[in-house]
């Protein structure tokens, strides 16, 4: 009874690791597949800013990749999505100060002060958009969270969603790599109708 118990326990195991490999390779590889097409606005989905206000490395790569494919007349405007972080500065303004002095006109940057993760970024970027009359969007973060927040904005009902990744890599990526598999599912299962969608 109990090497019966333990086969079929270690089949259950053998069989989500190889769903989490699966998984995890289509992540990459849609990460890493931008889907460079001319659309209204791209968002540029926040993250930590240093204690000396200035973009954290991770942020800068996501605002520059913003910089390169606004130049390259891919959309004219760009949302900037974030919160207020642990180091007390609101993500979105410097975010917006930093594309500023990369040469964005000002008028052509809207923020979004209440990005407080993917979801809430993709709420709040479907309001912006109504107020615009946007219809289609580009999502800028970097590669493992490309996945994740292409869902958040589908299942918020925004149809015309593409994708651009960050020109960075870090070795901290396979602890994000890791967390993405079950928050991808959490996002799944609570926002959306149990929809599978990598496109």
């Amino acid at each position: 009874m109990n090497f019966i118990f333990i086969k079929r326990f270690l089949i259950v195991v053998a069989s989500l690791f190889l769903w989490f490999i699966i998984h995890t390779t289509l992540v990459i590889i849609d990460g890493l597949n931008d889907e460079l097409k001319p659309v209204d606005v791209a968002v540029v989905l926040g993250n930590k800013v240093e204690v000396n206000g200035q973009p954290s490395n991770r942020l800068k790569a996501r605002l520059d990749k913003s910089v390169e494919l606004y130049n390259g007349g891919y959309f004219t405007f760009i949302i900037v999505s974030g919160g207020i972080g642990k180091e007390g500065f609101d993500e979105a303004k410097v975010m917006k100060s930093y594309l500023i002095d990369k040469g964005i006109p000002e008028e052509k940057i809207k923020e979004d002060n209440n990005g407080l993760n993917s979801y809430m970024t993709a709420q709040n970027t479907s309001q912006i958009m109504n107020e615009l009359k946007l219809n289609s969007v580009m999502v800028i973060t970097q590669y493992f969270h490309i996945s994740r927040t292409k869902l958040a904005f589908k299942t918020i009902g925004i149809k015309e969603v593409y994708s651009a990744h960050a020109k960075i890599f870090e070795f901290r990526d396979i602890y994000s790599i890791i967390r993405e598999f079950p928050a991808y599912y959490k996002y799944l299962f609570k926002y959306s109708d149990l929809r599978w969608s990598f496109n």
